[in-house]
């Protein structure tokens, strides 16, 4: 199995927010396999937290497993649809799980997973939780949120600046459980030596500005877990209306897949 333990490194971090009595955000993230995944429940009674607790622990155990078939050596055509394939089953487990339990009705989840391989990064996301890249000192949002808000912003009804204040910001378009039938956004980019991952729930974007996660990166990116730990904080200093969870993720080196690079080598010699 390739381990990617030495090439990339993960802190977690996650808090119920200073005004829920509970945490319905679930994480999850392995250095080894170069996996993470994040879920923000909603739901009645205690059911958002069934919902992002069944995506993360299908979607992480399942990818793992397929990973451990082959060694952990994957394409990125293979990588993207591993990532899709799986979302799409957690939606139907969810989707199956509040049809058939009363207090489960209406329960559903937004999805981020990130899958590290090859150099490269494939990111699968359903809903407004994201995942940014901090590169050479820039944070820039690389997920698209599934979400009113932003069709409105595309459309031009309202500026970034208006939304930051709208009463629509956790109406999601998207989201994974609660219709029978939902897809996954994914798409592939490369990646860097030095980069810095950041998936977070929307109880830190919608409390601290891109401009504030990014000083905070640039200032304490040689130590990720008190990184971790100060997006956290601010979220809750600036009121923590919601659970806010964050994942960082940092490339220490590249990490080619060995079969890509006995094919380069292959390459070179003909």
């Amino acid at each position: 199995m390739n381990d990617l333990s030495k090439a990339i490194e993960i802190t977690t971090a996650t808090h119920p927010g200073m005004v829920r009595s509970h945490n319905e955000d679930s994480i999850s993230a392995d250095a080894a396999t170069g996996l993470a995944v994040l879920a923000d429940g909603m739901g009645g009674y205690n059911a958002g937290e069934v919902a992002s607790g069944i995506a993360v622990a299908m979607i992480s155990a399942e990818l793992k497993k397929a990973l451990a078939a082959v060694g952990g050596e994957i394409d990125a055509a293979t990588a993207e649809r591993l990532v899709g394939e799986h979302s799409v089953r957690a939606n139907n487990a969810i989707f199956q799980a509040a049809q058939n339990q009363a207090q489960y009705a209406g329960m559903g989840t937004t999805l981020v997973v990130a899958l590290w391989h090859d150099n490269s990064l494939v990111v699968g996301h359903i809903g407004d939780s994201r995942l940014y890249r901090f590169r050479e000192n820039k944070l820039e949002q690389v997920t698209r949120d599934h979400s009113l808000l932003q069709e409105q912003i595309d459309s031009g009804l309202i500026t970034k600046a208006q939304a930051r204040h709208s009463q629509n910001k956790n109406l999601v378009t998207r989201a994974v459980g609660i219709d029978p039938e939902v897809e996954a956004e994914v798409h592939s980019y490369p990646v860097q030596t030095g980069d810095i991952y950041l998936l977070c729930s929307d109880g830190l974007n919608d409390m601290v500005t891109d401009e504030d996660m990014e000083l905070t990166l640039s200032s304490l990116q040689a130590n990720l877990p008190l990184a971790a730990a100060q997006l956290v904080q601010q979220a809750n200093d600036n009121g923590g209306r919601d659970n806010v969870s964050v994942i960082l993720v940092r490339v220490l080196k590249s990490f080619p897949a060995r079969a890509g690079l006995v094919d380069r080598l292959k390459s070179w010699l003909r």
